[in-house]
C-alpha cells in the first residue's frame, strides 16, 4: 500500500498539473473549528453592542484626531492582491485615505502576490514587512501554510494583527486572538445569491460548482452554496473543480462541464477571477444562457453585470473595510482598545444584472466612497 506521504505527493501533482480533478468529498478540506459570526455573537453577546457603534463610526464621516501629538506609526499590508478583483487595492486606498482624515501620521509598506498559490513568496514578504517592525500588520487566512504563518505571530504577541476577509474567529485562537478579523462574510454572501440563484432556476436542473482552493474560502462559499443546493433533490451538482482562483483553470473546467453536460443550467463561481474564467468559456460556446454569479462586486464584475454577462453578483460595501481598520488602529492609539470589536463584517448587498439603474449607482457611490468608482489597476 502506498504510504501517506506519497499519496498527498500525487494528490498535490493532480492538482498543480491537470487543475482539473474532480472534487468528490469536498467536506474533506473543511476544518471545523472555525466560529461563524452569528454564533460567535450568541456566545459573546457584549461583542454585538460594540461591534454596532463600531459600524456606526465606520459609516460615519472621520472625526480627526486634534492636537493629538501623536508619533508616526507604521502599518505593513501583506495581501494577495494580484487578481482581477480590485479588493485588496481597494482595502489599501481607502485605508491610507481613512488614516489621513483621521490625522493620524503613518507610513505604509504593502506586499503584494498571488492569491493561494504564491504562500512560499507570501512567507518570504511576510519576513521582509517584519524586519520593519511594523506596529501594526495586514494579512489573511486561506490556505494551511498561512494559519502556521499567523499562529507564529499571535505567539510573539506582536505586530497588533489584523486578519483581513475572514469574519470567523478560529476557536484555537481564543486565548491569542488577533487584534482585529476584519471583511465581509463570506457565508451571508453566498446565501443571498444561493436563494436568487436556485428560485432563478425553479430549483431543478444541473450546476458546476468553482471552488477557489481548498481552504477557508473555498469552505464559507463554496460549500455553503453546495449546502443550500443539496436541499433540494431536483438540483443536481454534475462537477466541481478547485481552480486555486486562475481563470485559466476555471474556463477549462467549464468548457469540459458544457461537454459532459450540455444541458447545464447554472454555474456557481467561488470568486471573481473565477467567475471571468467561466464566463469567458460560456461567451466561446455562446452560452450565455448558463446561470453565472461573480462574487464581490467589484468593477470588473459590475462591468459584465451591466452587459447582462453575468447574472447576479453580491457586492461588498467596499471601502468599510478599510474605514474599519483605520478606525480600530485609532482607537487603539488612543487607549480605547474596549471599543474595538473582536469581529468587523462590512455590509453585503444582492445585484442582479437587472437592478434599476439609480439603485446600482447609489451603492457604487457608497462601496468605493473612497477608493474611487473607477477601474483600479492592477
Amino acid at each position: 500500500m502506498p504510504s501517506i506521504h506519497t499519496l498527498r505527493r500525487f494528490c498535490h501533482l493532480l492538482l498543480g498539473a491537470a487543475a482539473l480533478a474532480a472534487v468528490t468529498i469536498p467536506q474533506a478540506y473543511a476544518t471545523p473549528d472555525y466560529i461563524r459570526l452569528d454564533s460567535f455573537l450568541e456566545q459573546n453577546p457584549d461583542q454585538m453592542r460594540t461591534a454596532s457603534q463600531f459600524a456606526d463610526l465606520v459609516r460615519k464621516s472621520a472625526q480627526p484626531v486634534e492636537d493629538s501629538g501623536l508619533s508616526t506609526i507604521k502599518i505593513a499590508l501583506v495581501y494577495p492582491g494580484i487578481q482581477a478583483s480590485d479588493y485588496w487595492r481597494r482595502s489599501q486606498t481607502s485605508l491610507e485615505r481613512r488614516l489621513r482624515s483621521l490625522n493620524i501620521p503613518f507610513e505604509l509598506r504593502s506586499f503584494f502576490s498571488h492569491p493561494s498559490v504564491d504562500t512560499a513568496l507570501q512567507s518570504q514578504q511576510l519576513a521582509r514587512a517584519l524586519e520593519w517592525q511594523p506596529d501594526y500588520l495586514a494579512f489573511t487566512l486561506d490556505v494551511a501554510p498561512q494559519g502556521r504563518m499567523v499562529e507564529r505571530l499571535l505567539a510573539q504577541g506582536k505586530p497588533k494583527l489584523i486578519l483581513q476577509n475572514i469574519t470567523t474567529p478560529l476557536a484555537r485562537w481564543q486565548s491569542h486572538q488577533p487584534f482585529l478579523y476584519v471583511g465581509f462574510d463570506h457565508a451571508q454572501g453566498t446565501q443571498l445569491m444561493a436563494e436568487w440563484m436556485l428560485n432563478k432556476i425553479d430549483y431543478r436542473g444541473k450546476y458546476l460548482l468553482l471552488y477557489f482552493s481548498p481552504g477557508y474560502v473555498s469552505q464559507m462559499r463554496g460549500d455553503t452554496f453546495a449546502s443550500e443546493a443539496a436541499k433540494y433533490a431536483d438540483v443536481q451538482q454534475v462537477g466541481a473543480y478547485y481552480t486555486d482562483g486562475n481563470l485559466e483553470r476555471a474556463y477549462r473546467a467549464t468548457l469540459k462541464t458544457l461537454e459532459q453536460h450540455p444541458d447545464l443550467k447554472m454555474i456557481f463561481a467561488c470568486s471573481t477571477d473565477v467567475a471571468l474564467g467561466a464566463l469567458r468559456a460560456l461567451r466561446e460556446k455562446n452560452r450565455l444562457d448558463v446561470l453565472l454569479n461573480g462574487w464581490g462586486g467589484g468593477a470588473a464584475e459590475l462591468q459584465a453585470l451591466q452587459q447582462s454577462e453575468l447574472d447576479v453578483t453580491v457586492m461588498r460595501i467596499n471601502d468599510d473595510n478599510g474605514i474599519a481598520m483605520a478606525e480600530a488602529i485609532k482607537l487603539d492609539l488612543l487607549q480605547q482598545p474596549n471599543r474595538v470589536p473582536q469581529i468587523f463584517a462590512g455590509e453585503i448587498k444582492l445585484l442582479p444584472a437587472d437592478i434599476p439603474e439609480d439603485q446600482l449607482e447609489q451603492l457604487i457611490q457608497r462601496a468605493f466612497r473612497l477608493s474611487g468608482v473607477e477601474v483600479m489597476a492592477q
